[in-house]
């Protein structure tokens, strides 16, 4: 999906959400709170992009990181997790308080196959300090939280002038709290490339399966312009929607669309 919406620094974009949660207890930030991170992924033209995650840590407003365990350290196939899947990375207790950071340290099998070819990608930065996000939010004792990674895949990946690829990782992230959702389905699969939610200057991508179902995740609310492109060469017309309106917590579901020769 082509949808950042704060740059960070040259190779890495962001979006930066809080997730709060009132109580009237006045030890808030004694105990622990549990925190549940998920990763997922907006399409890219690949057969596969495989990210090697070796750790996913919490920064607190102390300066301090908290290493959470993960279900599975290792190689995950972004393609895996497009139109509303996702993979739970971790699930763990830590301390309440405020949180301000996270971050994503991988390892060094990370790859990309393009038409059957496998291409090694570099991340030194990554490897060393990890793809650090900016989340501010007030974890309460014994509240849960949710937190998604979301990889756009179509602009991490850069093919360089030499025809090798390297993984400049253009990520966000969101909550249970910030989660707009747009979802519908389109006849016939063999027409459409690609389905585009558009707000404003922002630009979010879906690829629909081969059922012809699609889903955007993890959209600012909003009001949206949803557009079907037809596949190049092909004999179908494009199709425009308007005035597509996005809450939280409310998935807007647009039905069943046909583009027409």
């Amino acid at each position: 999906m082509k949808k950042i919406v704060v740059v960070f620094s040259a190779s890495l974009l962001l979006f930066t959400q809080s997730c709060k949660k009132d109580s009237s207890n006045n030890n808030n930030n004694t105990g622990t709170a549990k925190v549940a991170v998920h990763m997922t992924d907006a399409p890219g033209d690949f057969d596969a992009v495989n990210i090697d995650v070796q750790s996913i840590e919490i920064g607190t407003e102390s300066g301090g990181w908290i290493t959470l365990p993960l279900y599975r350290p290792g190689i995950y196939n972004l393609l895996n997790f497009r139109n509303g899947l996702d993979t739970l990375m971790t699930n763990a207790d830590i301390p309440a308080g405020r949180i301000t950071q996270m971050r994503m340290i991988l390892g060094t099998q990370n790859s990309v196959t393009v038409k059957g070819v496998n291409y090694p990608l570099s991340t030194p930065s990554a490897q060393q300090s990890g793809l650090k996000f900016n989340l501010q939010a007030d974890l309460v004792a014994n509240g849960s939280y949710a937190f998604w990674i979301d990889f756009d895949a179509g602009k991490s990946v850069v093919e360089q002038g030499n025809g090798d690829y390297s993984l400049k990782p253009v990520i966000r992230t969101y909550t249970q709290q910030t989660d707009g959702r747009i979802k519908g389905t389109i006849f016939p699969f063999a027409s459409v490339a690609i389905v585009y939610a558009i707000q404003g200057t922002q630009v979010y991508g879906a690829i629909p399966s081969p059922d012809g179902r699609f889903v955007f995740a993890g959209l600012p609310e909003g009001t949206y312009t949803v557009r079907f492109e037809a596949k190049d060469g092909s004999s179908f017309s494009d199709l425009e929607l308007t005035n597509i309106q996005v809450k939280f917590g409310i998935i807007t579901d647009l039905g069943i669309h046909n583009l027409l020769p």
